[in-house]
């Protein structure tokens, strides 16, 4: 295809597609009139919707893979970076090291050969070179090659997103309706500031048009903070349940978690615990500011109906309430370009 053809068509290159938070902002850079081009491994495409993937672009690959990053930046004019992982399966060569540090490499690499003007970054709350867990350090050492790459970047660091399909709120929620009692890790008094994928992906979807976001960090989280013990009481309040929590203290927890992380099937790795105890929060009025718009909180999501968007007629239907609301009417407060309907492919 040749460059100005795909520039025509608007072109945005997304890694990790298939995924939660890849869907959702798929979804939004389509509402926007961008054509998301999915970079996806071979037998993964049955995890694209069926409305993203009739308005979007796949090309097979793998993001680990040098030459196939290179075949998909091609003709793009920007990337969303959206790979990761919280868990390693080495024996699969799925680990942080290739996840998070070649594969940043690798978009970073093709999106200079052929001179992508915008490069958007997903990183996390905490990341830092030598950090204190392999999840912390690789995703610190992937936000350097972005920072060192020469290509108007913006990073973000969302805490944990929740909305429509999410794998913690929903997972909570399950576990609160069946069973009888939920283990807490140590007192449970650590926190976290949950953030609405719509409000993520707007700012994902924003940033390519604004300027003033280019060479920045925006920490990304709600306008909520909760304790795990508040967050667990109130999603269980949300599926008309009681948290019957029971403490376990870490001095038995970090071991036995040492020992047994090694089975896929047990529910928790050394590195998902030290991010639990660590705390997810931060102050977000930058990123809300640079962008526009007030966020929706986790308490009326939960009130909307858990795993499904707040009704249109309820208390969050108010302008600005929520970034994914907007998106979908096609009003984005953190753009004044109007700009045109994307047109359909053949």
């Amino acid at each position: 295809m040749a460059l100005g053809y795909a520039m025509d068509y608007r072109e945005v290159l997304v890694t990790g597609g298939t995924g939660f938070v890849g869907t959702h902002v798929c979804r939004a850079l389509i509402a926007r009139g961008y054509l998301p081009r999915l970079l996806v491994r071979e037998g993964s495409e049955g995890r694209i919707p069926a409305d993203v993937r009739s308005a979007c672009r796949v090309t097979p690959g793998d993001v680990t893979n040098r030459e196939s990053v290179e075949y998909a930046v091609q003709g793009t004019m920007a990337v969303v970076h959206l790979v990761g992982i919280i868990r390693e399966i080495p024996k699969q060569h799925v680990t942080f090291e290739r996840l998070h540090v070649i594969a940043t490499r690798n978009v970073v690499d093709a999106a200079r050969r052929w001179e992508v003007s915008r490069l958007i970054h997903m990183s996390a709350l905490g990341a830092l070179p030598g950090g204190p867990t392999g999840y912390f350090d690789t995703k610190g050492r992937s936000e350097e090659i972005v920072r060192q790459s020469g290509i108007p970047w913006t990073i973000f660091r969302p805490s944990v997103i929740f909305g429509p399909g999410d794998q913690f709120i929903n997972e909570l929620a399950g576990i609160l309706r069946i069973a009888p009692v939920v283990p807490v890790p140590g007192d449970g008094t650590f926190r976290l500031q949950p953030v609405f994928i719509g409000d993520v992906a707007k700012g994902f979807t924003d940033a390519l048009l604004a300027p003033g976001t280019e060479g920045k960090v925006f920490d990304v989280g709600g306008p909520e903070r909760f304790s795990y013990n508040e967050l667990l009481d109130k999603v269980a309040a949300s599926v008309g349940r009681r948290a019957r929590k029971v403490h376990v203290p870490l001095s038995l927890l970090r071991p036995a978690v040492s020992r047994l992380q090694r089975f896929g099937r047990f529910p928790l790795t050394t590195d998902q615990l030290e991010m639990l105890l660590g705390e997810s929060i931060c102050d977000p009025a930058p990123f809300y500011s640079a962008f526009g718009f007030d966020p929706l909180s986790l308490s009326d999501y939960l009130t909307g109906g858990l795993g499904t968007l707040p009704s249109a007629s309820g208390p969050t239907a108010k302008k600005g309430a929520s970034g994914y609301g907007r998106l979908l009417e096609g009003n984005s407060a953190g753009s004044k370009e109007q700009e045109p309907p994307l047109r359909k492919t053949a």
